[in-house]
């Protein structure tokens, strides 16, 4: 784990920023690391901030003892809007400007599929926001529930569309139509009508409705946004999200078929997720402060171990950059627990972490804590004596 003698570094200097948080010197930015949050948990829950959450990223831009402004990039497995749109209100909500180029959301990975599949049915999140989202991201034919169900009323017994969905819903011609591939882009409205949707897909002969399969595995892939079980939201207690939905639909299909249902996931923990931020973070360190080189260390600071402290531990064995997961408790994971995967550092909030990684890194400048290989699990990252 990231040494404990480093958080007593940061305990030594608590005094010393009480007085003075903030440098005469302009601010610099620091070229050697670079920070990725979570935003459920992390900085917001319930659509309001985390009280800790603007002064958190006050101080990486510049308000704080060193001067220093560190690059940083916002990594959640939320979606359901454009990437505009959440960066707008995340804007409002933190009270400083985010930039699509450093914001990616559990479905912005799935873009890069657009030149691969035609017709595809989308599924999740409020209204045609998420047929929106897709058809800016290159499908040519999105298909949403509310449009079957539209065509087809009877396709879910017990789900009537409300006027607004059957007004803004499409008429198809189901007979006609071939889904290619099923993408679950934000968490469900209706699981029942949804899942009975999915399974009609995932049940047909090569995703033509109406059809079924004889071996019932004849249907097209289906893509996950994100696998979360639960997530923070305002209630005092964690709420089901998409992985939730995800083992519900595979539980039924085995039930019906007696087959394992195998689907594919974006978003956290996946290494694939990592990487796509990777490069989206490289791109915006050279973009806007115009440094050309990757960072050496990348702090990850999360509420959830099962995505993204795992994930992050994860993809640090495969990158040429160190990358450490910061924990915190404001979000699913909670005081008193035991994490399924260990963080580098548990930290009360995300003001205490990034103060914990600039005060590492500045006693790594300073020689007085060695650089380490994997910086997660070794305890050479302690400062010397």
């Amino acid at each position: 784990m990231v040494g404990h003698m480093a958080q007593q570094y940061v305990e030594n200097h608590e005094n010393a920023d009480r007085v003075s948080l903030v440098s005469d010197r302009p601010a610099t930015v620091s070229d050697n690391f670079a920070f990725a949050f979570d935003i459920d948990g992390v900085l917001l829950r319930g659509g309001r901030a985390i009280p800790e959450a603007v002064d958190a990223l006050r101080y990486i831009n510049g308000d704080n003892p060193y001067s220093i402004k560190v690059p940083y990039i916002f990594v959640t497995n939320g979606g359901g809007k454009t990437e505009e749109e959440r960066c707008l209100d995340l804007s409002k909500q933190l009270q400083l400007d985010i930039s699509p180029g450093q914001f990616i959301c559990g479905h912005t990975p799935m873009r890069e599929m657009a030149d691969k599949y035609h017709t595809v049915l989308v599924v999740g999140g409020e209204g045609e926001k998420c047929r929106v989202v897709a058809e800016g991201y290159g499908f040519k034919d999105v298909i949403t529930p509310g449009d079957i169900i539209k065509t087809k009323d009877d396709t879910t017994p017990f789900r009537r569309l409300t006027d607004d969905e059957y007004k803004n819903s499409r008429f198809r011609d189901l007979k006609n139509t071939r889904i290619e591939a099923v993408f679950v882009f934000a968490d469900s409205r209706d699981w029942a009508g949804d899942q009975q949707i999915i399974l009609d897909c995932l049940m047909s002969v090569n995703g033509h409705l109406g059809t079924r399969s004889e071996t019932g595995n004849e249907g097209p892939p289906v893509f996950f946004s994100h696998t979360d079980v639960v997530w923070a939201t305002s209630h005092e207690h964690c709420r089901l999200g998409m992985g939730a939905l995800r083992a519900s639909l595979e539980a039924v299909y085995k039930a019906i078929t007696g087959r394992e249902l195998s689907t594919i996931a974006f978003g956290k923990p996946q290494l694939g997720t990592y990487h796509f931020a990777m490069r989206l973070l490289q791109q915006w360190r050279k973009d806007t402060h115009d440094i050309n080189k990757p960072p050496r260390t990348v702090y990850f600071v999360g509420d959830t171990p099962e995505s993204d402290v795992r994930g992050t531990n994860e993809f640090n064995d495969v990158s040429e950059a160190e990358w450490v997961s910061l924990l915190v408790k404001t979000g699913v994971f909670q005081d008193g627990a035991t994490p399924k995967y260990q963080p580098g550092h548990t930290c009360e909030n995300v003001l205490e972490a990034v103060k914990y990684a600039v005060e590492r890194e500045q006693a790594r400048s300073k020689g007085e804590i060695d650089d380490v290989d994997s910086g997660i699990d070794s305890e050479s990252a302690c400062l010397r004596n």
